[in-house]
C-alpha cells in the first residue's frame, strides 16, 4: 500500500511568488528565463515525473536495498531507468550555469524540485543530490580546465558528484583526517586512505563519479589547518572529458542502515588514487564549507518533505478510520463511529505536523531566495545582507526542520495507531528515513554550536542584528493589522523572550563556556520556533490582503494555521527560555563516577 503524495504544487507557488516575490529574481542578472510562467511550468512537469517515476520506486527500493558485488553496487529494480528519465528531461541542468550546458534558473526553482524528490522517495534523491555542491565547489575553486571537464558533465547528469569527509577515528573533528596526497611529477597527486559513509560512492546511474576528497600533503600543519582538497574521479578522463582508465577509488563495503536503505552508503578506498588539488594547499575546508553548506541546507529539505509527506497520509488515514463517537455527540450518525479527525488530540496531531511542514518550507524557500539575491543582486550592501542571513540561518533550517520532520513522522505513525507501526501502510518508512538527516552533514548539536558559538558573534552581531531588524520591522509595521493578537503580539512577545535569552547566554559565556553549551540545543529551537513564527505572521498576512473573489479554503487554511502555530507551538519558547537560564552547572557538575 502506497503511502498518498501529491506535490504540494500551490503551496510552493504561493510561497515563491505570493510570499517571497519570486518574480524579482527574474530581474537579476542572468535569471531572465526564470519569469512566472516558466517556473510554474516547470513545477508541473516537475511533479508529474516525480510522482509517476519515483515515487513508486519508494517501498520497492526501501525492500530491496541495495547490495555490493565485488566492489560494484548494485541498486534496487528500476532506479537507472527512472533516474535516466530524469536526466533525459533535462532536471540535472535545471540550475547549471548555462556556458557549461545548464538552463542558469535560480538555486531556489531548484529547490523546490529537491523537496518534490525527498517527499517522494529520499534515498533516491540522494543520488543528484550532492552533484549541485560539487559542481559549485569546481566552479568557485576549480582551474578552468576542471570547470570544462566536470561542469558540462554534471549539468547533463552523466556524472555526478560526492564528498568524502569522514574517516574512522573523525567525523565532526576533521582536523584528525588521516588520508594522505603524495604530490606526483604532472602536477597531479596520489590519494591513499579510506573514508567512511560516502553517500552515493558508488551506483551504476552515471558514467562517472567524481569525489571531492579531503587530505593532507606531506607537509600539512597539524589539525584543521592541515587539510587539502582534491577532485578523484572513479574513471580518468583525457582533455576532450572523454573516460580513460578505472582509478583506484572503489567501494570496500556499504553499510547496513536503520533507513535510506536504496541509498548507497559507501565505504570508499583509496589506494594510490590519482586526484587534482582543488584550491590552494591546506586551504581545503574553504571549499569544502561550499559544498557542506549546500548539503546542509538540502538535510533541511528533507526535514520538512517528509513532514509532508506524513501529513498527506495521516490526513487520508484520520478521515477514513472510524473509531468512537466525537465527545460532543456523533458527527456522522448514519456510520457506526465517527472518523478519527473528529477527536482534539488527533487534530492537534494533525495541525503540529501542518504547522511546522509548511512553516518550515516558507523559511527554506525563504532563504533559498536569498541565497540567489546573495550572489546575482547588482546592489552589494542587499548581496551582502543576503548572504549574512543565509550564514546565520542555514544551522538552523539544517537542525529545527530535520527535528521537526522526524516529530512530524513519528505523529504520523501515532495518528495510523498501530497500523503506523507495521510495514504495510508506508508510515513507519517514513520515521525510519527520516531519522538520519539529524545525524548527518553535522550533527543537529553541532548546528546548535554553529549557531550560537560562531554565528551569533559573528562580525561583532551583525548577523544577528540583519535578523533583528527585518523582524522588528515587520512586527512594528504590522501591529495595527487585523487579527494583530493572533498573529503580530504572539510573534513580538516571542521576539522580546529570543532577545533576553540572547543576552544572557552572551553574558553567561564570560563566565563560563560551558552555558553556551548547555544552551545551544535549547536555543536554537527557540531560534526555529520565533523564525517560522515570522513566516506564519507573514503568510497569515498575504492570506488576509486578497480580494474577497479570490479567498477559498487555501488562503483560510493559512490564517487559521497560523493561529494554531501562534497559540500551541510558539509559547515552548517560554520553557526553553528557562531551560536555557538554569546554565549548564547540574550537567557540568554531575560526578563522573555516577555515571
Amino acid at each position: 500500500m502506497t503511502l498518498e503524495y501529491k506535490v504540494p504544487v500551490r503551496d510552493m507557488e504561493f510561497l515563491y511568488f505570493e510570499l517571497l516575490n519570486g518574480k524579482g529574481l527574474a530581474d537579476l542578472e542572468g535569471f531572465g528565463e526564470a519569469d512566472e510562467d516558466t517556473v510554474k511550468a516547470i513545477l508541473e512537469e516537475a511533479a508529474k515525473i516525480i510522482e509517476t517515476d519515483i515515487l513508486p520506486l519508494n517501498e520497492p527500493g526501501d525492500q530491496q536495498g541495495c547490495r555490493l558485488e565485488g566492489t560494484e553496487v548494485i541498486l534496487p529494480d528500476g532506479f537507472k531507468e527512472a533516474y535516466t528519465k530524469y536526466i533525459d528531461g533535462g532536471w540535472t541542468a535545471l540550475t547549471a550555469p548555462a556556458q557549461y550546458g545548464g538552463m542558469n534558473l535560480p538555486y531556489s526553482v531548484g529547490y523546490m524540485i529537491g523537496e518534490m524528490m525527498c517527499s517522494a522517495n529520499q534515498s533516491f534523491s540522494m543520488y543528484p543530490g550532492l552533484t549541485h555542491g560539487a559542481a559549485k565547489v569546481i566552479e568557485i575553486f576549480g582551474s578552468e580546465a576542471m570547470k570544462n571537464t566536470y561542469l558540462p558533465k554534471f549539468s547533463e547528469g552523466t556524472w555526478s558528484g560526492t564528498m568524502c569527509l569522514t574517516e574512522a577515528q573523525c567525523g565532526t573533528d576533521l582536523g584528525l583526517i588521516q588520508t594522505k596526497a603524495e604530490p606526483l611529477d604532472d602536477g597531479a597527486y596520489e590519494l591513499t586512505g579510506t573514508k567512511i559513509f560516502i553517500t552515493s560512492g558508488e551506483h551504476q546511474l552515471t558514467e562517472n563519479i567524481v569525489h571531492l576528497v579531503l587530505a593532507r600533503l606531506p607537509d600539512a600543519p597539524p589539525g584543521i589547518k592541515g587539510i587539502s582538497l582534491f577532485v578523484v574521479p572513479k574513471f580518468l578522463s583525457d582533455d576532450g572529458g572523454n573516460i580513460t582508465d578505472r582509478n583506484p577509488i572503489t567501494c570496500g563495503a556499504i553499510e547496513h542502515k536503520m533507513g535510506i536503505k536504496a541509498s548507497s552508503t559507501c565505504v570508499m578506498n583509496l589506494d594510490q588514487a590519482k586526484g587534482y588539488l582543488i584550491g590552494q594547499p591546506h586551504k581545503g575546508m574553504q571549499g569544502m564549507f561550499v559544498m557542506m553548506n549546500s548539503a546542509r541546507l538540502g538535510t533541511g529539505t528533507q526535514g520538512f518533505a517528509a513532514g509532508e509527506r506524513a501529513y498527506q497520509g495521516a490526513l487520508a488515514y484520520a478521515q477514513d478510520r472510524l473509531q468512537m463517537r466525537a465527545l460532543t455527540g456523533a458527527k456522522f450518525p448514519q456510520q457506526k463511529a465517527d472518523p478519527i479527525i473528529v477527536h482534539p488530540d488527533v487534530r492537534r496531531m494533525l495541525l503540529t505536523i501542518k504547522a511546522y511542514t509548511e512553516g518550515c518550507r516558507a523559511m527554506s524557500y525563504w532563504i533559498a531566495q536569498e541565497l540567489d539575491i546573495a550572489e546575482n543582486h547588482a546592489d552589494e550592501e542587499r548581496r551582502q545582507e543576503a548572504e549574512d542571513l543565509a550564514a546565520l540561518l542555514t544551522p538552523v533550517i539544517k537542525a529545527f526542520n530535520t527535528d521537526t520532520g522526524y516529530e512530524s513522522t513519528n505523529l504520523g505513525v501515532q495518528i495510523f495507531g498501530g497500523h503506523g507501526y507495521i510495514s504495510e501502510h508506508g508510515m513507519e518508512q517514513l520515521v525510519r528515513d527520516t531519522r538520519i538527516a539529524q545525524l548527518y552533514e553535522g550533527t543537529n548539536g553541532i548546528q546548535s554550536m554553529d549557531l550560537i558559538g560562531r554565528k551569533l558573534p559573528m562580525h561583532n552581531g551583525r548577523l544577528m542584528m540583519r535578523f533583528l531588524t527585518r523582524v522588528d520591522a515587520f512586527v512594528k509595521e504590522n501591529m495595527e493589522m487585523q487579527d494583530a493578537e493572533r498573529y503580530i503580539k504572539p510573534l513580538a512577545y516571542a521576539v522580546d523572550i529570543l532577545k533576553d535569552t540572547t543576552n544572557w547566554v552572551a553574558e553567561a559565556a564570560k563566565e563560563d563556556p560551558n552555558h553556551i553549551g548547555a544552551a545551544a540545543v535549547d536555543y536554537l529551537q527557540m531560534f526555529g520556533l520565533v523564525t517560522v513564527a515570522y513566516m506564519w505572521a507573514e503568510m497569515a498576512l498575504v492570506a488576509q490582503q486578497k480580494d474577497p473573489e479570490q479567498q477559498d479554503d487555501f488562503y483560510r487554511a493559512k490564517c487559521e494555521t497560523a493561529s494554531f502555530y501562534m497559540a500551541k507551538l510558539l509559547p515552548k519558547v517560554q520553557s526553553l527560555m528557562l531551560t536555557v537560564m538554569t546554565g549548564a552547572d547540574s550537567l557540568m557538575n554531575y560526578p563522573d563516577e555516577c555515571f
